[in-house]
């Protein structure tokens, strides 16, 4: 299965996810158009359709665990964990326990990306790590290491949409996108909309913002 990429943004524009204005995104970037996927995402259906392009794109690799950034990636990890495990059950490596598979979230706490509540990777773990909208790709940097230092291993990296016009790369074996776009940003100091005086908006989900 393969959307294409103009049912993708209606599905954004149906839901009211693609937003149009002046934007300061988690990276600091402003941009005058905004992914909220958390909009598309609340509806199950749609989550499903869109995590079912991540999974089919890694089906084939052998994973232990998703791991996902707060707060954007958590709905994409846990769908898309959710769906491996489906499509591993039925599977011949079911039969050897290969179908658990977990699913887990990385937060903030004293500015650092860190894997709190009880979670945990073990040594040679296979991760896919997941994200709801890649632009600078720090949030999935972080958790890569976070990954790394636990010695596990770093299968892919999938995502929703990937607004870097595929500038962000990642040292992993496999990149996933749904969506591509390249959507224009612009550092603060030289952003046009600032200087038209636009009222900025910070609708992302960091409380420094």
């Amino acid at each position: 299965m393969s959307l294409a990429q103009d049912r993708i943004l209606s599905l954004f524009r149906e839901t009211e996810a693609l937003l149009e204005g002046h934007f300061e995104l988690t990276s600091g970037l402003h941009s005058p158009h905004y992914f909220q996927c958390a909009k598309v995402l609340q509806y199950p259906r749609y989550a499903e359709l869109l995590c079912s392009e991540i999974v089919d794109h890694f089906k084939d690799a052998t994973i232990d665990a998703v791991v996902a950034p707060a707060l954007g990636g958590i709905i994409v990890g846990q769908e898309t964990g959710r769906l491996l495990a489906r499509v591993r059950s039925r599977s011949p490596a079911s039969k050897s326990g290969r179908d658990r598979i977990h699913t887990m979230f990385t937060e903030r706490k004293n500015n650092a990306m860190q894997l709190l509540r009880g979670f945990g990777l073990a040594e040679g773990d296979r991760v896919l790590v997941c994200e709801d909208v890649i632009t600078t790709g720090g949030s999935v940097n972080e958790v890569i290491d976070i990954v790394r230092k636990a010695k596990a291993e770093v299968v892919g990296v999938g995502c929703v949409v990937d607004r870097s016009g595929e500038e962000v790369r990642f040292d992993v074996p496999q990149q996933f996108a749904v969506l591509h776009m390249d959507v224009v940003t612009y550092p603060h100091a030289g952003c046009p909309l600032c200087k038209q005086g636009i009222p900025v908006m910070k609708p992302g989900s960091r409380s420094s913002l």
